[in-house]
């Protein structure tokens, strides 16, 4: 039985192994055949920052990884307008295309789903 998930990140992306271990149990779920979606808020919104060169510091590069999410299928990226807005940020900013919701539209969002993951 597919269920839908959705996995609320809210860390930025170098913050200690929390976005990789994070990603790991998207495309984990996402490998087998469930409906994976996933909200970006807060700090969280970094990890899809284009232009970042974490190897110079040797860290591996999570935007790379978030490409890895088509080839499972995982297509629906949120986050809130004001997140963006409040980090100086534009989907433009970004190196994959986001669903941009307001904050008050959350709530709703969340109801759309059988199992909510917030790490």
């Amino acid at each position: 039985m597919i269920k839908r998930y959705l996995f609320i990140l809210r860390k930025a992306a170098y913050s200690g192994t929390y976005a990789q271990e994070m990603l790991d149990i998207i495309l984990t779920t996402a490998a087998f055949d469930q409906s994976v979606s996933i909200l970006l808020l807060d700090d969280s919104i970094f990890q899809l920052k284009k232009h970042q060169y974490p190897e110079k510091h040797g860290m591996k590069d999570i935007a790379t990884i978030f490409s890895a999410l088509e080839i499972y299928d995982v297509k629906d990226i949120y986050t809130e307008n004001e997140s963006l807005k409040e980090r100086g940020l534009s989907a433009d900013d970004l190196c994959l295309p986001v669903q941009i919701i307001a904050r008050t539209d959350t709530p709703e969002l969340l109801q759309q789903f059988e199992v909510i993951y917030s790490g």
